[in-house]
């Protein structure tokens, strides 16, 4: 029954382990959002672009409401999530403010000097479908526009220890963007629409490139201004060819992803995706599950040999039991089964505790795991989804093969002559 157990918790946590530690890892490339991500740029297709990554875009396109609506018909797609990037001007806290900077820092460089960056605006209602990826505090709530979150180049602008994210979490930063005005004919001046901005939280993203990150309300607010300039253009912006600068597409599954991408290029639109990246990773990971899933398999074997030892002493130290139940009438199909219930009862119970002392493992891999990346100052990973239909097949594998490795004993002591038996005592 111990080896039964030993065997059936080692098979269970190996295939536990791996199944989730495959998922995570594979999510993990899209910095917290799911690995089915595709990003759609506001461009025309590039033709070889089915073939790449990451290819380079086409002329810029407008996404309308035509092109959303054909994507989102698509039946292989999950989420279809906008975002809208928009260049702005950041104003941290003042001088004296209670955020402490890097030890041996210069105190001038301190939270001193606005600097250029980029609004990244998504839509926030939508937040478990997007790369983003929380570091410290939390995200920006949906529609809001008084709250953002902020990257690690935020905090490498003020001259912070990035693995102390939570540092800036709660203080107020301003966010202006540029206006072109007319002054005098021909000439242009610029003016800003300043608004001033709760941080909540740290986030590594890949949405877009920008180190301010808030809801998609926010970023309209601040592109709408910048385009209302008295010549109907902004500094450095062209006029609006689109309403968003790109959505993030989720596929159903990672089979999905180059029929979702190349439907979205018959449309018209430029994608991105890890889907080589993704593929590749996948082709290691498969070894990885081999390998455990060998060791796992070598221990239920020696689990099945402990079995067939133990029901063959059992055989050797019965035999006068079994030849007087034969003496008495018992048949061999009696004693087969005598024996196969034997194994069936160590099986069942040892599969069970095995199970949970495969569930026990998972759980005390998952915390260690976690606790060590949070030490990192990485994001932490719990290994939740524990996939229940692993303990099934733990115990019923068990039962299976405490049967099979019962067989040649049961049939070895159905065999035994009850004239042998009692002319041995």
């Amino acid at each position: 029954m111990m080896a039964v157990a030993l065997g059936s918790g080692l098979l269970v946590a190996l295939v536990a382990i791996t199944q989730i530690a495959d998922s995570r890892v594979v999510s993990e490339l899209g910095k917290g959002g799911p690995a089915t991500a595709i990003h759609v740029s506001a461009a025309a297709p590039n033709p070889g672009q089915l073939d790449v990554d990451n290819p380079t875009t086409g002329p810029a396109k407008p996404i309308d409401a035509g092109a959303l609506a054909a994507i989102r018909r698509s039946p292989h797609v999950s989420s279809v999530a906008a975002f809208l990037a928009v260049p702005v001007e950041v104003i941290p806290p003042p001088r004296g403010s209670a955020i402490p900077t890097l030890a041996g820092s210069d105190p001038d460089r301190h939270l001193v000097h606005p600097f250029d960056d980029t609004l990244v605006g998504a839509d926030l209602s939508h937040e478990a479908d997007l790369p983003v990826s929380l570091l410290a505090g939390s995200l920006p709530a949906a529609g809001s526009t008084t709250e953002v979150a902020v990257t690690t180049g935020y905090l490498d602008h003020l001259g912070l220890d990035v693995n102390r994210p939570q540092a800036v979490v709660g203080t107020e930063v301003e966010i202006g963007g540029p206006q072109a005005v007319a002054v005098g004919g021909a000439d242009l001046s610029e003016r800003g629409r300043w608004s001033l901005a709760v941080i909540t939280g740290v986030v590594a993203q890949q949405v877009a490139s920008g180190d301010v990150y808030g809801s998609i309300q926010l970023a309209g607010l601040e592109r709408d201004w910048e385009l209302d300039g008295a010549d109907g253009t902004s500094i450095g912006l062209p006029p609006p060819v689109s309403p968003y600068s790109g959505l993030v597409v989720v596929a159903d599954s990672l089979d999905d992803i180059h029929t979702v991408r190349a439907e979205i290029t018959a449309i018209g639109y430029s994608t991105s995706a890890p889907e080589q990246l993704v593929a590749t990773v996948q082709k290691y990971l498969h070894v990885v599950d081999i390998v455990l899933g060998s060791i796992g398999v070598v221990a239920l074997l020696i689990a099945c040999l402990g079995i067939s030892n133990a029901l063959l002493a059992a055989v050797r130290e019965r035999r006068r039991d079994i030849g007087i139940l034969k003496a008495i009438g018992a048949r061999d199909s009696d004693v087969l089964r005598w024996f196969l219930a034997e194994a069936l009862l160590s099986g069942a119970v040892g599969g069970a505790i095995g199970a949970l002392l495969g569930l026990a493992a998972v759980l005390a891999t998952g915390a260690a795991v976690n606790s060590y990346l949070v030490s990192q100052g990485l994001s932490g990973v719990q290994l939740g989804g524990f996939p229940w239909q692993v303990e099934l097949v733990g115990l019923g594998g068990s039962v299976v093969l405490a049967l099979a490795a019962a067989a040649w004993p049961s049939l070895r002591a159905a065999r035994v002559p009850a004239r042998e038996v009692m002319q041995g005592l």
